[in-house]
């Protein structure tokens, strides 16, 4: 019988029965383990979530404050331009770093008297809260609660005049056609004779019978006019509804022929 070598491994019963395995975890561990990623990555998410947030808040914020705001169109005063319920984009650049042109559809606020008192909807106080806030901020139109939006006719020392019913607008001696009215408006129902002062401008609505507009403010301070510092910039765009959508230009033409006041 030959004798196992001394060098020789042998093997063990005991390694044979039970084999090198990986350390036993209790499953109450694992889970805890697991709920901990899951809480981590919740966290974050929130985290990265807010942050978006807040930062899309304050980007509306500046954007509503130096370059462009929403507004939406409450009255009939713009037919057919605009129409009730348009959402229109107003650039603040103008005036400012561009100058207003006759022509240019504005927004200003109320310099006083032009607006009837509003009216206010019931909403509760969360949605009243809401509302205001987006608006604030920019995400949501302002209403033209102290606004209105008309279209500018006469720039400062320009002599706007109608004489009556069926006549012709005239800036500076230059009688106007003026594309843009509402079907059936006449230019105007009554006869006027104004200066622009300085810093202020004179507008009208497109709807000429149905706008509350500067004609009908000669008998209070500025005659009628806006001071431009009242203006809170230039329509540009009407974005809402979609079968409205349209970039809102100046009729140019109507303007061109207007030489510059004496």
């Amino acid at each position: 019988m030959i004798e196992p070598a001394d060098d020789v491994a042998q093997p063990s019963p005991a390694a044979d029965a039970h084999p090198t395995a990986e350390p036993v975890v209790p499953r109450h561990a694992a889970a805890a383990g697991r709920r901990g990623k899951q809480r981590s990555a919740s966290v974050s998410f929130l985290r990265e979530t807010v942050i978006i947030l807040v930062s899309a808040l304050v980007l509306s914020l500046i954007v509503k404050t130096f370059l462009v705001q929403a507004f939406f169109i409450p009255s009939a005063s713009m037919h057919d331009t605009l129409i009730e319920n348009d959402r229109i984009l107003v650039s603040k650049l103008s005036p400012g770093p561009f100058d207003l042109h006759r022509g240019d559809i504005v927004v200003f606020k109320d310099p006083g008297g032009w607006l009837p008192a509003p009216v206010e909807t019931e909403r509760g106080p969360i949605g009243t809260a809401v509302r205001d806030t987006l608006t604030y901020v920019g995400l949501y139109p302002d209403d033209a609660g102290e606004h209105l939006v008309k279209r500018l006719i006469g720039l400062p020392g320009d002599h706007v005049t109608c004489a009556g019913a069926g006549k012709k607008l005239t800036v500076n001696g230059a009688p106007l056609d003026e594309p843009y009215l509402a079907p059936g408006a006449q230019p105007c129902e009554t006869a006027f004779d104004t200066v622009v002062p300085p810093e202020s401008m004179w507008v009208m609505g497109d709807n000429r019978q149905h706008s509350a507009d500067s004609r009908f403010h000669q008998g209070e301070p500025g005659g009628g006019s806006v001071p431009l510092k009242n203006v809170v910039g230039k329509a540009f765009v009407i974005v809402w509804p979609a079968d409205h959508w349209q970039l809102l230009r100046n009729p140019g033409a109507t303007f061109a022929d207007v030489p510059d006041p004496s």
